[in-house]
């Protein structure tokens, strides 16, 4: 099922939710997507949205500002994690429930977390594919994906033009079908400051690849939030979501809620 969600500053969002024989008694889970992919490509193809339905739960995943069904804009100031969160919060106003779950990865967990720190509704969070960059940076490590060198690979003619180190992220655009001037605009526009980690009091499993070089010493991450938990599976930033065990660990860590 999909459906409409209209921001603050005018953008449609799409959003899509799955249930079957749903438990009124556990918290709708809402997933949030990384960069350059869409809620199915990042949540139903690596079985998390069946992992998590088979358990009993509503789930919702939303198209990002910039990707997938949602509104392309190539305007900056449509962009930012700090936007994202408060679309996210506008997503559970819409749901109506006192607690939802939240999951997010890459892009989507630094949304993931902002919106944590803000909204006492979330109950029980999941924050895959970032690492100590999230502490010592601040969101996206941008030590190690440039925003201006993401940002001319996706506006390269040429995806042979594109700088090497973030080729992958142009390959990915193209194959998700992605608006590449709407993912600059975003990348151009990406949260810089400190992360309000110290505000994170619930529940939180973070989650990365033991070869992601975005989500290096996971374990810092770890320790700067209140009572984390750590889960390290095999893979890199794009292919750690493949692995079974990914689906299984957000399933299970939020069936705990």
């Amino acid at each position: 099922m999909t459906d409409e969600l209209r921001t603050h500053d005018g953008l449609t969002l799409r959003y899509w939710s799955w249930s079957r024989n749903p438990d009124g008694a556990l918290p709708p889970v809402v997933l949030l997507h990384g960069f350059a992919a869409h809620a199915r490509l990042n949540w139903e193809g690596p079985g998390v949205v069946e992992a998590l339905v088979a358990r009993g739960r509503r789930v919702y995943a939303l198209d990002a500002r910039g990707h997938g069904a949602s509104d392309r804009p190539h305007d900056d100031t449509h962009y930012g994690e700090s936007l994202m969160a408060r679309d996210v919060r506008l997503l559970i106003d819409r749901i109506g429930a006192d607690e939802v779950h939240v999951a997010g990865y890459s892009m989507g967990a630094v949304v993931a977390v902002l919106a944590a720190a803000q909204d006492s509704r979330i109950g029980r969070l999941v924050a895959g594919g970032i690492g100590a960059g999230a502490v010592e940076v601040g969101g996206l490590d941008t030590r190690v994906m440039p925003p201006e060198l993401v940002s001319a690979a996706l506006t390269a003619e040429d995806a042979a033009d594109a700088p090497e180190r973030t080729r992958a992220f142009r390959v990915l655009a193209d194959t998700a079908g992605g608006d590449r001037l709407a993912l600059a605009a975003q990348i151009r526009a990406v949260h810089r400051g400190a992360l309000p980690l110290d505000r994170i009091t619930v529940p939180t499993l973070v989650l990365a690849g033991a070869g992601d070089p975005l989500a290096t010493r996971p374990e810092v991450l770890a320790s700067a939030i209140a009572g984390a938990e750590l889960t390290v599976l095999p893979g890199d930033h794009l292919t750690a979501v493949r692995d079974p065990g990914f689906a299984e660990a957000i399933a299970s860590f939020l069936a705990r809620g």
